[in-house]
């Protein structure tokens, strides 16, 4: 189907941060396969991990124990608030598995009319039917009929909104703490405190979607957990089988009383082959030194945007982000920034309000990182030089350089 407006570019193989087109061209990867590939292209760790499991078992269905799947599950639990988790395969049934599960504990909790979802503007948690919901985007809902039931939308990051809409069928609140898609927002330690407070007050559940956030994206293994909040629930996926597909539900046992047999499944969730590349995936993030690594190699990163922004600021107007997920808030079009960077032979990916999301792997090195912003200054600078070319002469006229 023609769901998807493709670049006409492939690739081949790729090593580490770089991928090589089947020309030749060799690319940066700034995109990570949009946050998935955080380890890079053709870890070893990852290869051997999934070599030994192809030669064993890749699939038996949930009907069965899964001892890989409960040894991922357990090593998640310990990194984190949970007490079980959920496998499937995907960031928008990750979200899915969530809603469902805070809709459920109401329920099980003596509140069935309490089903509805506070969520934010902007957002984006999936392509389902109810993950769109959830996200409220118009241009995503248009053509699919009635929109499913039970989502309020406020404004982002209005404390006050949420305070209106929360009522007597509310059952949870869903936010990002870092949003990805709706343009590299950075969601206050203090508005996460103020949700998780107003959660404990009217007995709700906070649901947190990390599934661009998390896996140590932001330089922490989770992104909440630099503000020391901690959710009831929350949906991971992308990054957590290092480029496998694999997504997990995670959950406090309180919160997921209410998942009792029977009432969720996923036929390929929690396959050993996933769990494989998942467990291979935790072996390289939770090893000492990795998480201070992207913490370093994004402050690098932060600072030598910087530089950028004041070196052409008629083409960015903000550095936005924290770790290695950076938007640059863009003053061309971001589709321009992408393809002037793409000409450079760094691959970078848009986000709304017009950002350019900057996602290079995690193990990106200090060298290949000023690689990445060499070319980013080289495009910049054609981008900038074409904005001044265009400009009218004088610079008087009303409406002159828009």
């Amino acid at each position: 189907m023609s769901t998807f407006a493709r670049v006409p570019l492939a690739f081949e193989r790729g090593e580490g941060v770089w991928l090589v087109a089947t020309n030749g061209d060799r690319y940066l990867d700034f995109t990570s396969g949009v946050a998935v590939n955080a380890l890079g292209h053709a870890h070893p760790h990852l290869i051997a991990a999934l070599t030994a499991q192809a030669q064993k078992l890749w699939h038996v269905s949930n009907l069965f124990e899964i001892p890989e799947a409960e040894r991922v599950a357990r090593r998640l639990c310990d990194a984190s608030f949970a007490d079980v988790a959920f496998f499937c395969n995907s960031g928008a049934e990750a979200a899915e598995c969530a809603i469902k599960t805070a809709r459920k504990y109401q329920a099980a909790s003596g509140h069935p009319e309490r089903y509805r979802i506070i969520t934010f503007e902007g957002a984006f948690h999936g392509r389902t039917l109810a993950t769109l919901a959830a996200g409220g985007q118009k241009k995503y809902l248009d053509g699919f009929g009635p929109v499913v039931e039970g989502f309020d939308q406020v404004p982002f990051a209005d404390l006050e909104a949420v305070k209106r809409t929360i009522g007597e069928a509310t059952a949870a609140i869903m936010i990002e703490p870092l949003m990805g898609e709706g343009g590299v927002r950075v969601v206050a330690p203090s508005f996460l405190k103020a949700l998780r407070q107003l959660c404990d007050e009217h007995g709700l559940l906070l649901v947190f979607d990390e599934v661009q956030s998390g896996m140590g994206r932001t330089g922490e293994l989770f992104a909440h957990q630099r503000a020391g909040v901690v959710p009831d629930v929350m949906a991971l996926a992308k990054a957590l089988g290092g480029g496998f597909p694999v997504g997990a539900c995670l959950a406090t046992r309180e919160a997921a009383k209410g998942m009792t047999a029977g009432t969720h499944g996923s036929t390929f969730g929690g396959n050993p082959l996933a769990m494989s590349a998942a467990d291979a995936t935790l072996d390289v993030m939770l090893a000492p030194g990795f998480l201070d690594h992207v913490k370093h190699i994004g402050l690098l990163f932060k600072q030598r945007l910087a530089e950028i922004k004041d070196r052409y600021p008629s083409v960015i107007a903000e550095v936005r982000g924290e770790g290695l997920l950076i938007g640059l808030k863009a003053l061309v079009p971001a589709g321009a920034l992408v393809d002037a960077l793409r000409a450079e032979h760094m691959l970078t990916v848009a986000a709304g309000d017009n950002v350019v999301r900057l996602l290079p792997p995690l193990i990106i090195s200090e060298p290949e990182l000023a690689e990445g912003v060499a070319r980013l200054d080289r495009a910049c600078a054609r981008l900038s030089e074409a904005a001044t070319s265009a400009a009218p002469a004088g610079g008087g006229g009303k409406g002159g350089g828009g």
